[in-house]
């Protein structure tokens, strides 16, 4: 906890100084409010039993909770952030920060602005706190589901499975392009052409000088929803540009993200190198913070279907928090668990209302201190317990030395001095 207390004040500072609001929603929706939203990926969600009354269901992300939250209090302009625990039916892997219950970090712009520029700024967020957490070399995968569409249009992909085909190339990070095409022409029914037609494209990544290259391309160029989202990403890059990010950013078209309810610009940032020791193999994190465009989520929880477009990221800190223990445990590095600046010890015996007293006011004084809990603790035990805890001071109350004399009435034992070491 002391580790994740770090890291959510990094993420947590970031988020304020780009001026987010925070905000917070229960740990269980309406059944209704996360069906549908996640393609495949809706087999995660954990459903609550039904005890008569509504059907509930744990939240599968923060995401589609903060659209209905957007809908149910007819806001059309927000920019805020939540950091709360969400849960799925997955198979937890331990090493890879994979868990049935983890936190999420997310930002989110809501609102009807001019295109790329809160899109440009959610991802110098992105690239702001993996700089800031120093994990490692980083790299941002963009893509837009506009570009994905148009391709799959144009490859001979029927509507109906733009979807299921999406979820197919978005495992190209993972596994092979020939495992991904089985998995397209063997369970999913396209055509070896229409794959292989897929394949071309998605196995291409670059920067601005694709995006160029694929407006000049005849076919693509031709379908209007790709033009506008290679058009976009155009722009994108410009600002990326002038927030000294856009070596950082890549345009990837296998970046696919699962989830229904990206509309335009996705993104995905993952780790190109993990510090571990010399010899031993990477820790495999996969993606460290993703996001992208959502602009009919809000609309789908609206009595009046109204529209509210939105962009955001959220930050994987299960996963982040798997690559800092793991340096901290290679450096063999000690992590102080308390924040405690001093130590109220005593030299000799009966000076524990002194301890009291002199720990009281520091309290008091606002400075975190302690003292251990015995009438009479020898000094070593509490300087032994400072190293343990990592205290970085001691204040020893002793009483007058008995071979010098200092004015004071030996018999009654009253403190003499108070010493300050570290």
């Amino acid at each position: 906890m002391a580790i994740r207390e770090k890291v959510f004040d990094v993420i947590i500072s970031c988020f304020k100084r780009h001026g987010a609001e925070v905000i917070d929603t229960p740990v269980f929706e309406l059944k209704e409010t996360l069906t549908g939203k996640y393609g495949e990926d809706s087999k995660l969600i954990y459903d609550l039993k039904d005890q008569g009354g509504e059907l509930l269901s744990l939240r599968y992300d923060l995401t589609v909770p903060f659209a209905r939250y957007l809908a149910m209090n007819k806001l059309t302009n927000i920019k805020r952030y939540h950091i709360a625990k969400v849960y799925r039916r997955d198979n937890p892997a331990m090493t890879r920060g994979r868990y049935r219950e983890f936190y999420q970090c997310d930002f989110d712009i809501a609102g009807q602005f001019d295109p790329m520029i809160p899109d440009a700024e959610c991802l110098k967020i992105m690239c702001e706190i993996l700089s800031s957490l120093q994990i490692g070399d980083f790299l941002v995968k963009v893509n837009d589901r506009r570009i994905l569409d148009g391709m799959f249009a144009i490859c001979g992909v029927p509507d109906s499975k733009f979807r299921t085909i999406c979820s197919s190339v978005d495992k190209l990070d993972k596994v092979s392009w020939e495992e991904v095409k089985n998995e397209m022409v063997g369970e999913k029914g396209l055509t070896p052409e229409v794959a292989d037609h897929i394949g071309d494209y998605v196995q291409q990544h670059g920067g601005v000088s694709l995006v160029e290259q694929l407006l000049q391309d005849p076919k693509l160029s031709q379908n209007k929803q790709a033009l506008e989202g290679l058009e976009d990403l155009k722009l994108l890059f410009e600002y990326l540009t002038l927030f000294g990010i856009a070596d950082k950013i890549s345009f990837d078209l296998s970046l696919a993200r699962g989830l229904d309810y990206y509309t335009g610009v996705i993104y995905e940032a993952v780790l190109l190198q993990t510090p571990v020791r010399p010899g031993e193999e990477p820790l495999g994190v996969g993606s460290v913070a993703a996001g992208g465009r959502y602009d009919g989520l809000v609309g789908m929880f609206d009595p009046k279907g109204r529209k509210v477009p939105c962009v955001g990221l959220s930050i994987g800190v299960e996963r982040i928090f798997s690559i800092v223990e793991q340096r901290l445990e290679a450096l063999e590095e000690k992590v102080r668990t308390t924040e405690t600046q001093v130590l109220v010890a005593s030299a000799q015996k009966r000076l524990l209302e002194e301890r009291l007293k002199l720990v009281s006011e520091l309290w008091d004084a606002g400075i975190k201190a302690e003292l251990l809990y015995k009438k009479n603790p020898k000094l070593l035990n509490q300087l032994q317990y400072c190293e343990e805890a990592g205290i970085p001071l001691v204040a020893i109350i002793g009483g007058c030395p008995k071979r010098r004399p200092c004015g004071r009435n030996q018999k009654e034992n009253k403190p003499g001095p108070l010493h300050l070491l570290s």
